[in-house]
């Protein structure tokens, strides 16, 4: 069979989030890079992020932003972690404006700053509430003019191959004609998102079904805290088949509230994510609902038409004017703070290997995510990884590439299944192991 893939790659990246992207923007510009798009190109969820990226707003705010990340995270997140992702926060927003992301800013010139659940001051900073857009954007279109990166849209990796306990690359399906391939790469970089596809309500694309831990998992690549999900409070409710549609909670900060069925708030709306899903799951169990109500018409029809505008324009399309009624919501899982398991440079436990973004679990987010930390974490152990994997000793990821029986992966959906089952099973082991512990704590 002829090899669409030739020669050897010297990085492999399976994802075209914002963790892919700008993990290609800061390799050596002599470096051969592969890029993988499981979908389109722009159809990985940091595309749908909305409510914004966190940044340090001055050298005093760095306690604050510090305590309010481990307290979202129940104190369970890794300080050298945190510490490493507030202090690279300006740098990485002066990376983004100078690729040409147009944050919101007053009639000075000053970023405009908003609140989310579980911040303490306004350190936000957004795009309307497409944020992850125009970040995504920017970076896609920058590495499309790189002339040593190539883009594979509609191809995923299967597995990965190793040799000797190093990462000599990986297998790649192409969604469109079914032929398998195999490649070779002296450095791979897992960034293939979370695990929402296997979920029956989630905000996440359905085609991102953790696929990067089932490699993971399937080649004894250390794994962390699979059980450690999040679910996103507000959703709009629907019926339909499909992704869940997020209202940010941006809306919350700047002054939207949650109703019961008699129109009385029930919970403090900038609570952290899971405290705010245990309330909102408290009071439908109280009311034997299926959702309760989000009022936006306290945030003021200005500041929703500029701030919020895909938002306002979803809910109209499904009856709802959010300048006059509240809208149905309902939690649904959003985030995957467990994964593969990496240090502080996105190294893994195999050589030749690393991790980024939503499949990695660097400890930086504890047991809950503090809200538009996302975006931010990925692009800083993004370029970690990036400069790790062009700084490594040259033994990990060379040498020759093994023979691989392709047919192995003939049955794709059976492969799938499998992949999906194995995941699965490995988030409730662990979910039972945290009881067990807490049990006895």
């Amino acid at each position: 069979m002829e090899n669409r893939f030739e020669g050897q790659y010297d990085v492999l990246i399976a994802g075209m989030g914002v963790a892919g992207l700008f993990c290609t923007l800061h390799l050596p510009a002599d470096c051969r890079v592969l890029l993988l798009s499981k979908d389109g190109a722009d159809k990985s969820d940091s595309f749908l992020a909305q409510g914004g990226i966190c940044m340090l707003r001055s050298p005093e705010d760095y306690a604050c932003y510090f305590e309010d990340t481990v307290r979202a995270g129940h104190g369970e997140n890794d300080p050298a972690a945190v510490e490493l992702m507030i202090r690279s926060s300006p740098a990485v927003i002066a990376e983004l404006v100078g690729f040409g992301v147009d944050f919101a800013r007053d009639e000075k010139g000053n970023f405009r700053r908003t609140r989310e659940g579980g911040h303490s001051v306004p350190r936000i900073l957004f795009h309307g509430d497409e944020t992850g857009r125009a970040i995504a954007s920017r970076l896609l279109a920058a590495v499309r003019q790189l002339p040593n990166a190539e883009i594979a849209e509609y191809c995923e990796l299967l597995d990965i191959v190793a040799a000797d306990g190093v990462c000599r690359g990986g297998i790649v399906r192409d969604g469109r004609t079914g032929k398998v391939f195999a490649v070779s790469a002296r450095r791979t970089l897992l960034a293939s998102g979370g695990v929402g596809g296997l979920y029956e309500n989630s905000t996440n694309y359905r085609h991102l079904t953790g696929d990067g831990v089932a490699v993971a998992l399937k080649n004894g690549v250390q794994t962390e805290h699979l059980d450690y999900v999040q679910i996103h409070p507000t959703t709009f409710y629907s019926e339909k088949h499909g992704r869940r549609f997020l209202i940010s909670e941006s809306v919350r900060g700047e002054g939207a509230v949650l109703l019961g069925a008699d129109g009385r708030r029930f919970c403090n709306e900038l609570l952290p994510r899971d405290v705010v899903t245990a309330a909102i799951r408290a009071q439908m169990a109280k009311e034997g609902s299926k959702f309760v109500r989000l009022d936006m018409r306290p945030v003021g029809k200005k500041t929703l038409r500029e701030h919020f505008p895909t938002i306002c324009a979803h809910c109209l399309a499904e009856g709802y004017d959010v300048t006059k009624t509240p809208v149905p919501v309902v939690p649904a899982q959003h985030y995957f703070m467990g994964g593969v398991k990496v240090d502080l440079w996105g190294r893994t436990s195999m050589r030749g290997l690393y991790a980024a973004g939503e499949t990695a679990c660097n400890g930086v987010h504890g047991r809950n995510r503090l809200a538009s930390n996302s975006l931010l974490e990925s692009l800083v152990w993004a370029e970690r990884a990036a400069q790790a994997m062009a700084s490594d000793g040259t033994e990990a990821g060379d040498g020759s590439f093994p023979a691989v029986d392709l047919s192995a992966y003939a049955d794709y959906e059976g492969l799938k299944e499998g992949y999906a089952a194995a995941v699965r099973a490995a988030m409730q082991k662990q979910k039972q192991e945290q009881g067990e512990r807490e049990a006895k704590s």
